[in-house]
């Protein structure tokens, strides 16, 4: 399977991303070997995720997410449950 994610920052800033691990990606950014945004934003905290049967859906709605302003990602959250 594969999945998109968003975690929340410690200076509450969201991030999102693609992995087909979400559990182990997350232990991955909160050991600082993630992404480089999230590596000074530790802790992380899973806040949302979608799953898909293949890379390419994946792929396709992570750059959605990612091409949403802030009140837009929040209300995803707000409007569903991990």
């Amino acid at each position: 399977m594969h999945y998109i994610y968003i975690v929340e920052c410690s200076d509450k800033t969201l991030y999102t991303g693609y992995t087909t691990d979400v559990e182990k990606r997350i232990k991955t950014h909160n050991d600082k070997k993630g992404a480089k945004y999230t590596r000074g934003r530790t802790p992380v905290v899973l806040k949302y995720s979608e799953q898909f049967d293949n890379k390419v859906d994946a792929m396709k709605r992570e750059a959605q997410i990612k091409n949403m302003n802030r009140e837009k990602k929040l209300k995803l959250l707000n409007s569903s449950k991990i």
